[in-house]
């Protein structure tokens, strides 16, 4: 039995192997899909040759992450930064823009963009240092107390009712609400306001990248990493109990508290195991992929360059319909991501062909297919929308929760994002990363940060079994550190 056994090759439990077998430790991941990835994963649903995410498609974290910046993430995978990181469009071809540069921002933002520049440049100018602030516990002391303030004091301002005190018209509030509602849950409330202004910062500081290839670049370039440096990836195999990697001095599990639950049985502390019982899973997604014949015939021309949309109108009508889920409705008009990132990586679909992702958000376990709800949202800022579209593919948050059990009722956050389980996740401890069980250790979104594509709770995960079973440092993880 190898030093470390890794279940589930999802980022986070990718992120943990690499550090762990760049440290000289035997390593061994195991996957119980075919392929690694979990939910940076791209493959061809409808047709050859037209490459889908089948999660996650846009990384905020992917240039900002302290896990993706030391693994050199850049330097391994061809990484673009679209000059729009989001938009909101609204009725009569108008739109807000959210672009790299701020002060283009600012710009476009009329009699509000002083209002916006005044709420976010405080936060872009200590970018590193809010990162850093959200990427680990929050019952840590943070070693920058101006950006926790800063961060702080903004989340007030966007997270209570009164929240468009400091605006006067309709496209930056509607800006904002675009990346508040990427937690699903009610708005305004502190944490849907933390989560936006996170990735608002980040898209004025590094902006949002689209990877070349599809989002399985990022999973193969960390799994390529564990092999090169000795790891074992073991794809097709479910474990089922932590008796199957008991041989093991340490066991990483990129998993959602029930598996673990059901993974750890009799062994695990009632205590604990009542603590993982009462971890509260969020709201799901209903996931709509299509295949163009054309880009989309967005009515403002700017949103072609734009990365990702956030479609559903006016700040008012986003908070009315994540109301309608929060309260176990599917919304007449949801809130919808989009992206198109064959617009900008043209290997993503053959020549004159293009795809387009895109979500919306539903209740828990729902199976209805909101197909036409997305293509009505997206035709309503796209006039003839429906005449590019020659196919689509439904998974509904049924679907995602057979495709991945750790989506407990189509959850793709790994749980709930509620102020409660912002300080508890899934237990209150400076280091939930740590189980009840001594050398196992929770590398989920179900940990701290939380959901995306950041390899941050593997690392935490990671790092503890250096300390706690190995008395070991930590690894170089550059792309410039020799493999075996």
């Amino acid at each position: 039995m190898s030093d470390v056994s890794v279940v589930g090759a999802g980022p986070n439990g990718l992120a943990a192997a690499v550090v762990l077998a760049r440290a000289g430790l035997s390593v061994e991941v195991f996957e119980a899909g075919e392929t690694v990835g979990g939910g940076s994963r791209t493959k061809e649903l409808m047709e050859p040759g037209h490459l889908h995410d089948i999660c996650s498609a846009v990384h905020p974290m992917a240039l900002a992450s302290p896990f993706f910046r030391s693994f050199g993430l850049g330097q391994r995978i061809d990484l673009v930064v679209p000059e729009v990181s989001y938009a909101s469009p609204l009725d009569g071809g108008r739109a807000a823009l959210a672009y790299k540069d701020l002060d283009r921002t600012v710009d476009g933002l009329g009699r509000d963009g002083e209002a916006y520049r005044r709420l976010l440049e405080p936060l872009v100018e200590r970018s590193e240092a809010v990162t850093e602030l959200l990427m680990g516990s929050l019952l840590n002391i943070p070693r920058d107390p101006i950006a926790m303030a800063r961060f702080g004091l903004a989340v007030l301002d966007q997270g209570t009712p009164l929240w468009n005190r400091r605006f006067v018209e309709d496209a930056a509030p509607a800006l904002l609400s675009g990346v508040a509602a990427h937690p699903v849950g009610r708005m305004p409330s502190l944490p849907s306001a933390g989560g936006g202004l996170m990735l608002g910062t980040l898209a004025h500081s590094v902006g949002w990248p689209i990877p070349v290839g599809g989002s399985q670049a990022i999973a193969d370039a960390l799994a390529e990493d564990i092999r090169a440096h000795g790891g074992r990836i073991v794809t097709g195999h479910r474990v089922s109990s932590l008796d199957e990697v008991a041989g093991s001095q340490a066991v990483i599990l990129d998993v959602s508290p029930s598996v673990l639950l059901e993974l750890g049985g009799d062994r695990l502390p009632a205590r604990y195991a009542r603590a993982l019982e009462q971890f509260r899973y969020g709201n799901a997604a209903c996931k709509v992929d299509f295949i163009l014949s054309a880009p989309v015939p967005w009515s403002n021309p700017e949103l072609a360059g734009t990365g990702t949309l956030h479609l559903g109108g006016t700040r008012a009508e986003l908070a009315s319909a994540e109301a309608d889920v929060a309260a176990g409705r599917h919304p007449r008009r949801p809130y919808v991501l989009a992206s198109q990132p064959s617009g900008f990586d043209p290997t993503r679909a053959p020549a004159g062909r293009h795809i387009l992702w895109s979500y919306c958000h539903v209740p828990a376990g729902s199976t209805v297919d909101m197909t036409e709800a997305v293509t009505a949202q997206i035709e309503r800022f796209a006039p003839g929308f429906r005449d590019v579209v020659v196919d689509s593919s439904v998974t509904t948050a049924a679907d995602l929760a057979r495709y991945n059990e750790n989506y407990v009722g189509g959850d793709f956050g790994g749980g709930a994002v509620t102020l409660t389980q912002m300080l508890r996740r899934p237990v209150l401890s400076p280091s939930p990363w740590r189980t009840a069980l001594p050398g196992v250790y929770l590398s989920s979104a179900s940990t701290p940060p939380g959901p995306g594509v950041h390899g941050m709770g593997g690392l935490h995960a990671a790092h503890l079994a250096l300390k706690d079973v190995f008395g070991m440092p930590v690894p170089d993880l550059s792309p410039s550190a020799g493999a075996v």
